[in-house]
């Protein structure tokens, strides 16, 4: 049995220049998985891109163990094969993203490819679990390129890496122990696009999911959401010694 429960708000937006939402997530609570996935092609290419990761991580089978984070990688490692053979028929290019995050017990996975992100807010600061798979992640990890210059450079979402563009994919993976108010967050670019680090935490650490999503939704609109949006928080909080103990018979 899980020492935490679950508190989990969920937003997903077209933005105000896309025609559609090639956005798609996954959301099992109950089983404490989620996932965000950002889809590439193109209206409905990415929409079918994202959905075929989605769709397969929404009915695999979770176990209560760390046999479960292996479950997750299969799923999403089979969707890459499926996602890279139709595009391979079709002469078309197109993908995904994926983030997904799994907790059980006390522990938490995050696995992900693309530029979709998990943060975790602890103790009132945000730190950022995921790196991007970007090209201007790896000129800036090879020292090419300053880190305040990553985000405005003309490349800065091109993926390196993604769901369905090669035969094969790499999946990274942080794991963690859960501390009790922990609130994880996760998103795609379409956030992050707009919205700075510093003004997520701001958003995020200290609220309830319902509120914490409204708001960062609301900021990356006002901001002209150039692109679709989606957020999942999800808050920890420490069940007590007596709730997981079961009451006692009375006494005949």
């Amino acid at each position: 049995m899980s020492k935490f429960r679950f508190n989990a708000a969920a937003l997903t937006h077209v933005g105000m220049v896309r025609k559609a939402n090639e956005d798609a997530m996954a959301l099992r609570p109950e089983e404490g998985f989620w996932a965000v996935a950002d889809g590439m092609g193109g209206l409905k290419h990415g929409q079918w891109a994202s959905r075929e990761v989605v769709t397969p991580l929404m009915a695999m089978e979770l176990n209560g163990d760390a046999s479960g984070v292996d479950s997750i990688g299969e799923t999403i490692i089979a969707a890459n094969a499926k996602i890279f053979a139709a595009a391979t028929d079709a002469r078309i290019q197109m993908g995904t993203t994926v983030a997904t995050l799994r907790v059980f017990g006390s522990q938490f996975f995050v696995l992900w490819t693309g530029d979709s992100r998990v943060y975790l807010c602890r103790q009132g600061n945000l730190v950022r679990l995921t790196r991007d798979h970007t090209q201007v992640q790896e000129l800036v990890d090879a020292g090419l390129l300053a880190p305040e210059a990553a985000k405005h450079h003309p490349n800065a979402h091109i993926l390196s890496r993604a769901i369905g563009v090669e035969p094969e994919v790499k999946l990274d993976v942080v794991t963690d122990e859960i501390e009790p108010r922990d609130v994880f967050l996760l998103c795609t670019d379409g956030l992050t696009c707009v919205v700075a680090d510093a003004e997520i935490g701001e958003r995020l650490c200290g609220f309830p999911p319902e509120v914490a999503t409204q708001r960062l939704l609301e900021l990356a609109l006002a901001r002209g959401a150039p692109d679709n949006i989606t957020v999942i928080a999800v808050g920890c909080e420490e069940i007590t010694r007596l709730a997981l103990e079961q009451p006692a018979e009375a006494d005949a």
